[in-house]
């Protein structure tokens, strides 16, 4: 069953594109409060998937590797048209390559929500602004007028991140359209969390399996209280595992980042600073298991935030506006499974299998 956390769409069509142009930041925060999100059994539509993905490859124009450990790009088909079965195999192919691009895309915020609607509930961020009438989406926006403080004591590698991790159920599949840029520059990184364990000695992958993290949304909380905006919701903090095994894949994925992952249980605070600063350095410099989109307008990205963490590169706000909306399903509760296999493991097993 779904968390009760939806509102109704507003009975009009919303241009948010259209809307950034005219004025800029459009958001609403209103005072709404919503009950904490109820557990649910997710069902993942990879299970759905044709190994083969054929409704995908058999109608687009092209699909191309970008790296090869993570990103994938499909030419020739829009999103807005997508069959059930062509979703359920996009669900496998994002699951397995991490992140999967289109340009080009027609999609609308309104179709967007039913498109997410395909892979699980959709959530409602507990701090942030939202269109009128829209609190499913979470827009990105940033300009020349946008304030620097917060950025002037972080470094572009603080950025990783993998959306409100700190959620009991967090976010699978995701969503993310960009319609307007700068001249240059706002480009996006997403890395593989398979290949960053993989990437871990064997003695490191048996330390970290089976640990578990404290993921917190506090520093959120504490901005909206300083904002005077709502915070819908008393729950933002929980505990993950270290490890988890991805339900489709079944390949073990590192699952902490430093834009929520807070301590590891258990540890002391400098134990826990000297393995998360390792594992974050080993994020932040695995350089050959990351991509770096540059965005064209009207690009969509596909990701899956149980097994990536990604990165917004701020490089643009002296420069011009960037606009996009994300669409936020929620995914099953992080679990690790100690007879999952790595994805180089099962890779390895499948050649020697000829498959």
């Amino acid at each position: 069953m779904a968390p009760p956390n939806a509102e109704s769409l507003a009975q009009g069509k919303l241009d948010l594109k259209q809307l950034a142009r005219e004025k800029g930041r459009y958001l609403v925060y209103p005072e709404t409060k919503y009950p904490e999100l109820a557990e649910f059994e997710h069902v993942d539509p990879g299970h759905r998937a044709d190994p083969k993905k054929a409704s995908l490859y058999d109608n687009a124009e092209i699909i191309f590797d970008l790296t090869p450990q993570i990103g994938t790009e499909i030419h020739g088909l829009q999103l807005n048209r997508l069959t059930d079965r062509q979703k359920d195999d996009l669900a496998l192919l994002v699951a397995e390559r991490g992140v999967v691009f289109f340009r080009k895309q027609d999609i609308n915020v309104h179709e967007a929500i039913e498109l997410g609607k395909h892979y699980g509930p959709l959530h409602i961020h507990n701090t942030f602004g939202h269109p009128k009438g829209l609190p499913e989406i979470h827009v990105v926006y940033f300009d020349t007028k946008t304030p620097k403080q917060f950025f002037n004591y972080r470094s572009a590698g603080n950025g990783w991140h993998s959306d409100v991790s700190y959620e009991k159920q967090p976010p699978g599949l995701t969503v993310l359209k960009i319609d307007l840029l700068p001249a240059v520059g706002g480009d996006t990184m997403w890395n593989s969390q398979y290949t960053a364990y993989d990437r871990l000695s064997p003695q490191m992958k048996k330390f970290v399996e089976g640990l578990e993290a404290v993921h917190t949304g506090q520093m959120q909380v504490d901005e909206a209280n300083k904002a005077g905006h709502a915070v819908r919701r008393e729950t933002h903090e929980t505990v993950h595992p270290v490890v988890r095994t991805h339900p489709v894949t079944k390949w073990k994925a590192l699952y902490v980042q430093p834009g929520f992952t807070k301590r590891i249980v258990g540890f002391t605070r400098r134990e826990s600073d000297a393995i998360l600063n390792f594992l974050y350095n080993h994020i932040e410099s695995g350089h050959d298991f990351q991509v770096r989109f540059k965005w064209e307008e009207d690009s969509v990205a596909v990701w899956d935030n149980r097994v990536t963490s990604h990165n917004a590169i701020f490089d643009y706000l002296d420069v011009g506006s960037r606009h996009g909306f994300r669409v936020t399903p929620q995914a099953e509760k992080p679990y690790f499974d100690a007879n999952s296999k790595s994805k180089h493991e099962d890779d390895l097993e499948k050649a020697q299998q000829g498959k």
